[in-house]
């Protein structure tokens, strides 16, 4: 008779279950006797063993009470006396409602009696004050005291012994069902044992068979045939086993023909392109590379990137694969400058990570994109800007120059339109003469041609200067500007003149677009031996898509009035921040 293996996995989980099942029931049952036998020494014999305690302890007390009345202290005496009748009381009344045994009956109402006659005596010593009460307390009293004490223990006594016996009880019971459990554990077990034995056979084999069969398949050996023994679902599952293995072989040789197509179509078209590109595994490993980043940079297929002539290219790799793995999206680094066959070529490295259908991560693609052209454009621009204002200069000078002579009437007298139409020529001149001497200090700075005074400098002294220098224009507007340094900053090496500007330039900034009423401060905090400085304004901000061009010469926000600049404050302030070997970054 063929069993199905739902039927066989019932049968060996079921008698485990019947086992677990009588050892639970077992134990169940041993656990109440013994939880029983505990009870009746709590229940039974606990109360009355504290209830004797706290009598004996109230009687001690008592005692103390009537010897401070003997002693003439009447109101530490009533007040002792008092609170432990009470106390005695409540546990005379807890012993007289937990009579268990025999004898403690008898002992429970003579201990009520001799109570009843020491208060009585107590009275009768609380209300008198001459010296013959302390004999009378002490014939009297003092016997009825110890009588008391003495019964009190007797109790105590019989309920300790009956607690004992109980104790002696619940241990037998306990050592009995310890062996008991013992013999059902090992019988289990051993039967437990030989179930799962025998089901090794029924059920674990075919599946182990099955399972090799399958890392045959992860080797590659598509060429095996599953053995069905059974008509269960293990056997149903080796007969479709066998026929997804004949699938993947109708299958492996369809796709490797496409695959080979596909290929050396890939490597076709890498081959051609013109930009340096290579695809690199997670071990580091070039897989497939364009002919230019082969003869370029020497990223031949099949050697590791970590052996690559040019070094910071492996350096670039390494980077990139932790940026990558942290953030999973593109990773680009600064340009790099590289010859190639004896020319100056600008180079900027990018890379890409490369994802699989599960979105796991497996390989990395190196983008060294050319920007030679771009890079001598901008030095043509910034040398066109340069020169102009070079060029520009000396004619302006000469213009403001007979400007202001001509406001000063050294040539002759002006009518008063005359004069208007000079201001004006003047101011536009002074504005004009401003742009370009930024272009000039911004054309210095880039150059390398401005030679820094490093010295230096405390960060407290750079920021107090610089907001002290705008604090009657903050409190014309209305606006709070303060410094929020935190003690201790270190001192930096600066350039204290041209450091000024840039802070004294992005304080103004602020204070153009911060609204009556707002708020500017100045924060900082202390990285090893740098520290970066936070300038925070309460402003509108700048919409998201001007974030990218805000320290690019000339950018103004779309809407601004002449009077708020010409775009080149920032500017200066980059390339000040740069030649200081800092960064600068802002965020809205």
């Amino acid at each position: 008779m063929q069993f199905t293996l739902r039927q066989k996995l019932v049968a060996v989980f079921g008698f485990l279950l019947l086992i677990v099942t009588f050892i639970g029931v077992q134990s169940i049952d041993r656990f109440n006797r013994l939880g029983k036998s505990i009870d009746v020494i709590l229940r039974e014999n606990y109360k009355s063993v504290i209830a004797c305690q706290q009598m004996k302890e109230s009687l001690e007390r008592i005692d103390s009470g009537t010897l401070f009345l003997l002693l003439g202290y009447k109101t530490q005496g009533n007040e002792l006396v008092k609170k432990n009748i009470r106390q005695f009381t409540h546990y005379l009344d807890i012993e007289l409602h937990n009579l268990t045994l025999p004898g403690e009956a008898e002992h429970a109402q003579k201990l009520e009696y001799l109570f009843q006659e020491y208060k009585k005596t107590i009275d009768f010593v609380s209300s008198n004050r001459n010296l013959s009460m302390q004999e009378y307390y002490l014939k009297t009293g003092l016997p009825l005291f110890y009588e008391m004490k003495n019964t009190a223990d007797s109790i105590l006594q019989l309920n300790q012994q009956n607690m004992n016996d109980a104790n002696n009880r619940a241990r037998k019971q306990a050592s009995q069902a310890r062996r008991y459990m013992y013999i059902l554990i090992m019988s289990a077990f051993f039967l437990s044992v030989i179930v799962l034995v025998s089901s090794n056979r029924w059920i674990l084999k075919p599946i182990h068979r099955l399972i090799d069969y399958a890392q045959e398949i992860r080797n590659g050996n598509l060429n095996l045939v599953a053995i069905v023994e059974t008509r269960d679902e293990i056997g149903k599952l080796s007969q479709s086993f066998n026929a997804m293995v004949e699938s993947l072989r109708l299958f492996r040789r369809s796709d490797q023909s496409k695959m080979l197509r596909i290929r050396r179509a890939t490597r076709e078209v890498f081959k051609n392109l013109p930009e340096a590109i290579a695809i690199i595994n997670t071990e580091g490993l070039i897989e497939v590379s364009t002919d230019s980043a082969r003869s370029f940079f020497s990223l031949n297929p099949d050697s590791p990137i970590q052996k690559v002539v040019p070094q910071w290219l492996s350096l670039f790799f390494h980077d990139a694969l932790a940026h990558i793995k942290n953030n999973g999206n593109e990773y680009k680094s600064e340009v790099v400058q590289y010859f190639i066959n004896n020319n100056e070529r600008y180079f900027q490295p990018r890379a890409f990570p490369i994802f699989d259908e599960e979105k796991e991560w497996n390989g990395i693609i190196i983008l060294l994109e050319d920007v030679t052209l771009l890079r001598q454009s901008e030095e043509i621009k910034k040398n066109l800007l340069s020169t102009i204002s070079h060029q520009l200069k000396t004619p302006l000078t000469s213009i403001r120059m007979a400007v202001h002579l001509m406001l000063e009437e050294k040539i002759g007298t002006i009518n008063e339109k005359q004069a208007d139409l000079l201001i004006t020529a003047r101011e536009e001149s002074e504005r004009l003469y401003g742009i370009i001497h930024d272009l000039l200090d911004i054309s210095r700075i880039e150059s390398g041609n401005v030679q820094m005074k490093l010295e230096p400098l405390s960060p407290y002294e750079l920021i107090d200067e610089s907001i002290s220098s705008f604090q009657w224009e903050a409190r014309d507007k209305g606006i709070t500007l303060e410094s929020k340094l935190p003690q201790g900053l270190s001192e930096i090496a600066a350039d204290k003149s041209r450091l000024s500007i840039a802070v004294g330039n992005l304080i103004s900034n602020a204070l153009k677009y911060t609204p009556q009423g707002g708020s500017i401060s100045i924060y900082a905090t202390q990285y090893n031996h740098n520290i970066k400085f936070y300038i925070v304004d309460t402003g509108k901000g700048i919409p998201e898509e001007f974030h990218s061009m805000i320290f690019e010469k000339f950018f103004r926000l779309p809407g601004q009035s002449n009077l708020q600049g010409e775009g080149l404050g920032l500017s200066i302030v980059r390339e000040i921040i740069r030649a200081h070997n800092g960064n600068i970054s802002f965020s809205s």
